[in-house]
């Protein structure tokens, strides 16, 4: 390893620290959620609101805010400032993380940047990383108005794009740091252009299922039909297009949600033994080819969570890990697609190089 990519590492490892905060954030995200807590914090003060109630008066003029909303009103009528402080906490230290991984990542990087740790070509992906976060702590205060207004009732809309948001940046600060880890002149293989698809296209079948997951969470679709693999004694659901037009359904009937969902994962289970069986057949680098072991015996626990989070009716334990498994679903095919494309890129530059070396 030459001395830049040594200079890199640190880098590298600061960018994998804040991927593991956010990995902790989305599953926080939907633990909060599940307790039912995210519409506690009826005030979003982004720069003082770090502060949490520290006094008896405090604590009750924040549960009064908190008794004007819909929620507390339509589910929550009685409940006692005891119970308030359960929910409160959950949204609180949800909140707090978020502020906590904005400072984790602008502290290093004016660090690095003041001692030209930072190559050119990376200063301008870690602003764009930034700005995303600044505009992922909006939408997730967007997403929390839409349950404050008239309906206790978060929108499932808003909540599948703020999780979308999330994965999308998780991704993309995973691959720069990859690319630090792994710099392409030690990627020197041909990858096989059929796994390469195969592989890309994985990655988007398990986003769009983690984003039909989003919809089920949304419109708390998982506490319906609890039996698997029929749903009300069909495969079917008997409900699946009542409502008009017919592509409401997709994104607001609570049966075609979850039925998409289902269909999605068992596509998913399926699509990954097959492509774990196509990358037995080639030479593949040690780190790649356990990257698809790796993901074989994830996508098994996943689709195992799943069932039993539904045959369970959502406790919240099996429902976290549940969506922390589809992180770690999308970690390791941004890995394996990173390999394969890097891989791509540096076979086409030696394949260049030697067309014109006499």
């Amino acid at each position: 390893m030459n001395d830049t990519n040594r200079s890199q590492r640190p880098v590298a490892l600061w960018l994998l620290i804040c991927c593991a905060m956010i990995f902790g954030m989305v599953v926080l995200g939907g633990v909060t959620r599940l307790t039912g807590s995210g519409l506690s914090m009826v005030k979003w003060n982004p720069i003082f609101g770090v502060v949490p109630p520290l006094t008896h008066e405090r604590w009750e003029k924040v549960f009064h805010q908190y008794q004007q909303s819909p929620e507390y009103k339509d589910i929550n009528v009685g409940m006692d400032l005891a119970g308030f402080k359960k929910i409160y906490w959950f949204e609180y230290t949800h909140r707090l993380l978020g502020r906590t991984i904005g400072l984790a990542f602008l502290l290093p990087f004016l660090y690095f940047l003041a001692r030209r740790r930072l190559d050119r070509p990376l200063i301008p992906k870690l602003v764009v990383m930034f700005v995303l976060g600044g505009l992922q702590g909006l939408l997730g205060w967007y997403m929390v108005k839409s349950g404050l207004v008239s309906r206790p009732h978060v929108s499932q809309y808003r909540l599948t794009a703020h999780l979308g948001t999330a994965l999308v940046i998780y991704s993309f600060i995973l691959w720069v740091a990859l690319d630090l880890l792994f710099p392409r002149g030690q990627r020197r293989f041909t990858p096989p252009p059929a796994l390469r698809r195969l592989s890309l296209a994985m990655l988007g079948l398990v986003a769009v299922t983690v984003l039909a997951g989003g919809f089920v969470a949304g419109l708390k679709a998982g506490y319906a039909y609890n039996t698997f693999p029929l749903m009300d004694g069909h495969l079917i659901p008997q409900a699946i297009f009542y409502q008009e037009p017919l592509w409401r359904n997709f994104f607001e009937n609570i049966a075609t949600v979850q039925f998409d969902h289902r269909l999605l994962a068992t596509l998913t289970f399926c699509g990954v033994i097959g492509l774990w069986w196509a990358a037995r057949r080639y030479e593949l680098p040690p780190r790649l080819r356990l990257g698809y072991h790796l993901l074989l015996v994830m996508v098994a626990i996943q689709v195992s969570l799943g069932i039993s989070t539904l045959l369970l009716h959502v406790p919240i334990p099996l429902a976290s890990a549940h969506q922390a498994g589809a992180v770690v679903l999308v970690t390791l095919l941004v890995y394996l697609n990173h390999g394969l494309w890097e891989g791509r890129v540096e076979a086409r530059k030696l394949r260049r190089a030697t067309a014109v070396t006499p």
